[in-house]
């Protein structure tokens, strides 16, 4: 259980505010069943919390001509003594570079989604500021060539088959 104590009320707004931001308490409200000022004190205690750390929008850049890219770098690492992947996490996160960072499972370690002006800029980056830290190990650099879904959003319009739904 997390901070809160997740029940279904607070998990129905969360998952409201994660749909669409915008909604408004008094919409949320009716979409729980909760009082407006039920869902203004949970989501205020969720704020303070950090459950809810900031409001995000999510934008289709290549539709609005961001000349951007954008790099999943995997690493491989070596932990210092007595200190955690927290530790590196907080160092690597610094770089403006940065966009997300995760711990994973199997062969590499770390995560990371960096953004940069180009393929020869990320290519650097990784190079000359994560490369050379002491405790990386192994870098693998993946570029981003599109991205079609995002936060469970589809960044591009879904072919339809022109066919009818025929119900018996």
């Amino acid at each position: 259980m997390g901070l809160l104590g997740m029940d279904e009320g607070t998990r129905h707004i969360l998952e409201c505010l994660e749909e669409d931001a915008r909604l408004s308490h008094e919409k949320i409200a009716t979409l729980t069943g909760l009082s407006v000022d039920e869902v203004n004190k949970r989501i205020k205690e969720m704020e303070d919390s950090g459950v809810i750390r900031r409001y995000k929008t999510i934008v289709d850049w290549d539709l609005a001509g961001d000349e951007n890219v954008y790099a999943i770098i995997e690493l491989k690492v070596t932990l210092e003594r007595n200190l955690g992947y927290q530790n590196l996490v907080n160092r690597l996160s610094k770089f403006p570079e940065v966009r997300s960072a995760r711990l994973l499972s199997g062969q590499y370690d770390l995560s990371l989604t960096v953004c940069g002006k180009s393929m020869k800029e990320v290519a650097f980056f990784v190079a000359e500021k994560i490369s050379t830290l002491e405790q990386v190990q192994h870098t693998a650099t993946h570029f981003v060539l599109k991205t079609y879904k995002e936060d469970g959003i589809f960044l591009y319009e879904q072919e339809h088959t022109g066919r009818l739904v025929v119900t018996p």
